[in-house]
């Protein structure tokens, strides 16, 4: 019964709408986007919606991955990694770690779909969020030019592949 009581519980996990990253499976489409956009700075250069989609990803997935029942065959090694990879993709956004999952995420993909619809206002104020040191222009400025992030390339690239079907299980 002591025991019980040291278990660590699961990390801060955000819930996400249906289709939110585009497909049906938003843990698939998460750990895909976030691993295309952090392989190289380059593909999201002068595309800050593809680039808070994928930070929105990062901290989504470094709950989800520990947190739901379906990701077991996840490596211990790459849910540590994602965990990481939340922590510095939010310390390039100005974002304080204890923040929780939810408002980052919402904000993130809130001034996605803002910007993406054309509403600038909008899209900037929903930068504006507890724990969100940078002022919006500023945050519009790392999301512009979202620099190499090495943690959350390894930890979105080994998610991906470890989420698909016969991935790599290797590493447990």
């Amino acid at each position: 019964m002591a025991a019980c009581g040291l278990a660590t519980p699961p990390p801060d996990t955000a819930q996400l709408p249906f289709a939110a990253f585009g497909t049906m499976d938003n843990d698939v489409a998460a750990a895909n986007q976030s691993s295309w956009a952090f392989a190289a700075p380059a593909r999201t250069r002068n595309d800050p919606v593809d680039a808070a989609r994928a930070c929105a990803a990062i901290d989504y997935l470094a709950g989800e991955l520990s947190s739901n029942p379906r990701w077991l065959q996840v490596s211990p090694l790459t849910k540590q990694q994602m965990l990481q990879a939340r922590v510095d993709v939010r310390r390039v956004l100005g974002i304080d770690p204890r923040v929780r999952s939810q408002i980052v995420v919402n904000a993130l993909m809130g001034f996605a779909a803002a910007w993406q619809a054309g509403d600038q206002p909008a899209a900037l104020q929903a930068l504006i969020a507890p724990g969100f040191a940078l002022p919006p222009p500023q945050m519009l400025q790392v999301m512009s030019d979202l620099p190499y992030v090495a943690s959350a390339n390894i930890a979105s690239m080994d998610a991906a592949r470890e989420m698909l079907p016969g991935g790599d299980v290797a590493r447990r």
